[in-house]
């Protein structure tokens, strides 16, 4: 038995779209399109029309390296407007002589999540912490466990509704229905944590171009997340603005020259730079690095704030993983340590398998991590493969019609 699962990390930098293979447990990646992200920022969406053109060129991708013609999918999520909030929701156990059931379980959580949310707020993920039966506590799998009372903790996440509406949207318009919606951080885990960095307590830190995605992770399960709204645009741009250049031109020095480590650089290094005007300038490699320093920097102090207010600083043995885009900057780790007195590591996803040329980079972690987590089960469907013909002409023409509704 076959399924065939499809994610769709919508980033602000980049779109890329995953078609993944399940067979007895094994993911296999067998189809992918990436293209460069349009219309979007911070992670939200500011342009529906051009954020669906670059959908579309991504599913197309997909649906031609594949050879399945895809219509649901499993939608990465970020962004400021994402918050979080822990309850715990408690209920009597209906029969204590079989032990607790699915349904009692069904029932505490639903109790757990009967806090108030604003009309413009949706919950989009319940996750269980841990549960309690009687008085003993810290029970993983209450299933089947005897007892009078059922307790549980969970940790709540809520997204704006109007977010998740534009999402949809934009979606909707190249033929993609969403079967759930993935916070970055939580899908980027799913593909770089090991299984005993989760039971040891750690932070996983999705540095992407428009936001820094964290979730920390104690006893297996996730106990913390928050989104900030500081990425890689942010250091690309304040080599921009220093260098006086196009950002495109800053996105290359920083890809080419960047480092975290400006004490560890020759002060004699130089390259040359285009600015605006055209006249060529030197540049210090080790000023550089003192710019991208102080960003990265703050990125890590704002981690470190969340990690202090979130109440688990100094029970994290496991330190801080670094995936996303902007986790590849030369130094980066060093910068992490420092800052948050913990061990820090770069992690690309794992165990991959099938077309996996194009992912092995930390970039691709969201994507990857979107499969892992529908292999749980959840809305795993089966796309029909696709039809001789030409999909791209069919999705393009539904999209402009969808765009351009008095085109008809």
């Amino acid at each position: 038995m076959e399924e065939i699962i499809f994610a769709l990390d919508i980033g602000t930098t980049k779109i890329c779209a995953l078609v993944g293979a399940v067979r007895e447990r094994q993911l296999q990646i067998i189809g992918l399109g990436i293209v460069p992200a349009r219309g979007m920022r911070k992670g939200m969406i500011i342009d529906v029309g051009e954020a669906s053109l670059a959908i579309a060129k991504a599913v197309e991708a997909a649906e031609q390296t594949s050879g399945y013609h895809l219509s649901q999918a499993f939608v990465s999520m970020a962004g400021e407007h994402i918050s979080c909030v822990n309850s715990r929701g408690a209920v009597a156990i209906a029969r204590s002589d079989t032990g607790v059931s699915a349904q009692d379980i069904a029932r505490a959580l639903d109790a757990a999540q009967a806090v108030p949310v604003p009309h413009n707020r949706q919950i989009v993920h319940l996750i269980p912490r841990s549960y309690t039966i009687d008085e003993q506590d810290s029970v993983r799998s209450p299933l089947g466990m005897h007892g009078f009372r059922l307790e549980v903790e969970a940790h709540i996440i809520t997204a704006a509704s109007s977010a998740l509406q534009n999402l949809a949207t934009c979606t909707d318009n190249v033929g993609i229905t969403t079967n759930e919606y993935v916070l970055n951080a939580i899908a980027s885990a799913e593909a770089v944590l090991e299984a005993n960095e989760r039971e040891m307590g750690v932070i996983v830190a999705d540095i992407g171009g428009g936001t820094t995605d964290i979730a920390l992770y104690m006893q297996g399960s996730v106990w913390h997340t928050k989104v900030i709204p500081v990425g890689g645009y942010h250091i690309t741009n304040d080599i921009a603005i220093g260098l006086r250049a196009p950002y495109e031109v800053a996105e290359d020095v920083k890809i080419r020259f960047g480092d975290c480590r400006p004490d560890e650089i020759d002060p004699d290094y130089v390259f040359t730079v285009e600015p605006f005007g055209g006249e060529k300038i030197q540049v210090g490699r080790q000023d550089l690095a003192r710019v991208i320093e102080a960003r990265v920097d703050e990125i890590f102090q704002l981690i470190l704030q969340e990690i202090q207010r979130s109440g688990y600083d100094g029970l994290l043995p496991a330190g801080i993983v670094l995936t996303g885009g902007s986790a590849q900057l030369r130094g980066i780790t060093q910068v992490a340590e420092r800052v948050l007195n913990v061990p820090a590591r770069v992690a690309p996803p794992r165990n991959l398998v099938g077309l996996v040329d194009a992912l092995q980079s930390p970039a691709y972690a969201t994507g990857v991590g979107l499969l892992r987590w529908a292999m749980s089960g959840q809305g795993a469907y089966r796309p029909r493969p696709a039809q001789a013909g030409r999909p791209w002409s069919r999705r393009f023409g539904g999209l402009l019609r969808a765009l351009l509704p008095d085109a008809n």
